[in-house]
C-alpha cells in the first residue's frame, strides 16, 4: 500500500474499524461487508485478503478464550459441556464443509464464479428477509442443510462469501447465545486454511500494515461486544432481526459487486 493518498489511508483506516465492529457485533461479514469498499478505495484484493484473514484468526481466538475463561471463573460453564461454542454443530459441519475447501482452494472445480455468487445472494436473500418478517424459512427435517454446509466450504475457499450459507444453518441449530462464538470457531479454521494457502502461494502477509490497522479494527471490535451484548438481552426476535438484516446487507453488497463487475 506504498505511494496511496492521505485520504486512503484515512479511508482503509475507518473500514477496518468497520470490520471489526461487524465481526464481533454479529460474528460474520466482517469481510464481505469491507472488502467491496476497501477496493473501491485501492483495488488490490491480496493486500487485503491477508490483512482480514490475520485480523479474523486474532479476535476470533481472543473472543472465544476470553468467552471460556468468564464461563470457567463463573462456574456455570455456559451449556455445561460446551460454553458459548456449540460443539456438537463444529462436528456436524467440520466434516461436510473440510473437502470442498480444500477443493476451492486448489481451484480444481472451475464453476462460473458470478454464477455461484448469484446463486448464492439470491438464496441468502430469502433466508434474511425471512428473519426480518419474522417468518423463518426452513426446509423439513434440515433436508438443505448439508448442502448449504457444502456449497459454503467450496466458496469459503475460492471467495469470502461463505458465512451467507453457514449461518442460516447454524443460526437453526443452536441457542442464539451460542451462534457468534461458534461460528468465530468455524471461520478460524476455515480462515487458517485459506491462510497456509496463501503462505505456499508466496502471497505477502503485509505485516508491516498489521502495526497501524490492528488498533483500528480492535477499536470496532470493542463496539461490536457492546452491540452484541445489546442483541442477546433483546428478544429472541429482536436478535433474528439484527441477523436477517445483517445477511440481506451482505446479499446486498454482493449483488451490487457484481452488477458493477
Amino acid at each position: 500500500m506504498a505511494d496511496l493518498a492521505a485520504w486512503q489511508y484515512a479511508a482503509i483506516a475507518v473500514l477496518f474499524v468497520w470490520s471489526g465492529f461487524v465481526r464481533s457485533g454479529l460474528g460474520f461479514g466482517g469481510a464481505v461487508l469491507t472488502l467491496p469498499f476497501l477496493l473501491m478505495v485501492h483495488n488490490a484484493p491480496l493486500v487485503f485478503l491477508p490483512l482480514i484473514a490475520v485480523h479474523l484468526l486474532f479476535f476470533s481466538s481472543l473472543t472465544i478464550g476470553l468467552a471460556h475463561w468468564r464461563s470457567r471463573r463463573a462456574g456455570a460453564g455456559g451449556e455445561a459441556a460446551g460454553g458459548t461454542v456449540n460443539r456438537a454443530f463444529l462436528r456436524y459441519a467440520l466434516p461436510l464443509m473440510f473437502i470442498p475447501k480444500l477443493i476451492g482452494v486448489a481451484g480444481v472445480i472451475t464453476l462460473p464464479a458470478d454464477i455461484v455468487s448469484g446463486f448464492i445472494f439470491a438464496l441468502v436473500s430469502i433466508y434474511a428477509v425471512s428473519y426480518i418478517l419474522d417468518r423463518p424459512f426452513q426446509v423439513r427435517g434440515g433436508r438443505l442443510d448439508p448442502w448449504l454446509l457444502m456449497l459454503g466450504g467450496y466458496v469459503s475457499g475460492t471467495s469470502l462469501i461463505a458465512a451467507p450459507l453457514v449461518v442460516p444453518v447454524a443460526a437453526s441449530r443452536m441457542p442464539k447465545e451460542q451462534v457468534r462464538d461458534t461460528l468465530f470457531v468455524l471461520w478460524f479454521l476455515l480462515v487458517a486454511v485459506k491462510l497456509i494457502a496463501f503462505v505456499i502461494g508466496g502471497v505477502d502477509l503485509q505485516w508491516q500494515h498489521h502495526l497501524w490497522l490492528l488498533p483500528c479494527a480492535a477499536a470496532g471490535h470493542l463496539l461490536g461486544l457492546r452491540f452484541h451484548a445489546y442483541t442477546l438481552r433483546a428478544e429472541t426476535k429482536v436478535f433474528f432481526r439484527v441477523l436477517g438484516v445483517g445477511l440481506l446487507a451482505v446479499s446486498l453488497a454482493g449483488l451490487l459487486r457484481l452488477a458493477v463487475a
